[in-house]
């Protein structure tokens, strides 16, 4: 995948949230999001301190080694990711924006420079700056979407939303893994419709198990940022019908969803 263009992507996702909040008034920031506790503050101050992690998984991989070996050692790696956004979501809104601004500027370049075939450290697997790119992509998206909602920002679909549905696709198998399941040996075949009405496809053409609908539909799901019952999506097979429930597209643990609207 081509990183130079997936960090291209990356800003113009980030700049797009950045434009509904550079000129919101400081009291709005409190606005509920449908994240239960977490105001715009919080979900700003979560995308700068994941980014900040990513930046020091980029350039320090020992130092973000040892956070997360104390955070497993304190018995719940959750409670780091509560805190950082709880700690930003305190900061006066210039502030916060500011450093959001400037970290994920600096995760840029540093993801960049990052040597070809080189892994980094995360919270689940080891990934590429390729790998990491798209997980930065879709956590921003995701994140993205909440602030909307509580803003009553009408999001248009774009085809930047291939990235998410990506990782998606690739993380079949850790969701299943975090939900104490096996995964199921063979491919499945993935058929999205594209915003612009294209086709976007994953997985052989003869699998047996399919799923298929609107790709928007498919990024919200697997970011639980929707419930199944409110989507497009139809699956083909008892083993795609299985993943559509635990379908979790970032790290951790298993997600609690959205209720059905």
């Amino acid at each position: 995948m081509d990183l130079t263009a997936l960090l291209a992507d990356l800003r113009a996702e980030s700049d797009e949230i950045d434009s509904w909040v550079a000129d919101l008034p400081a009291d709005q920031w409190a606005t509920p999001t449908p994240a239960e506790g977490w105001t715009v503050a919080h979900q700003i101050a979560h995308l700068a301190w994941t980014d900040e992690r990513s930046l020091i998984a980029a350039t320090d991989p020992e130092e973000f080694q040892a956070e997360l070996a104390a955070a497993l050692a304190a018995g719940n790696p959750q409670r780091l990711v509560d805190d950082g956004a709880e700690a930003g979501a305190g900061e006066e809104p210039a502030e916060l924006l500011a450093r959001w601004r400037e970290l994920r500027e600096a995760l840029q370049g540093a993801l960049a420079a990052v040597p070809p075939g080189a892994k980094l450290p995360w919270y689940g697997p080891p990934m590429g700056a390729a790998s990491m790119a798209t997980a930065r992509m879709m956590e921003t998206w995701a994140h993205g979407n909440d602030i909307a909602d509580a803003l009553g920002v009408k999001r248009v679909p774009t085809e930047r939303i291939k990235h998410v549905a990506h990782i998606g696709v690739r993380t079949r198998d850790f969701a299943y893994l975090v939900n104490g399941r096996p995964a199921p040996a063979a491919p499945f075949r993935i058929e999205l419709i594209a915003p612009d009405g294209t086709l976007w496809t994953w997985g052989p053409e003869d699998a047996a198990q399919r799923v298929t609908g609107l790709a928007v539909d498919f990024c919200l799901l697997v970011t639980q940022r929707a419930h199944r019952d409110d989507t497009s999506l139809v699956a083909y097979g008892t083993d795609a019908d299985e993943w559509l429930d635990i379908a979790q597209a970032f790290a951790g643990p298993p997600g609690a969803g959205r209720e059905k609207s």
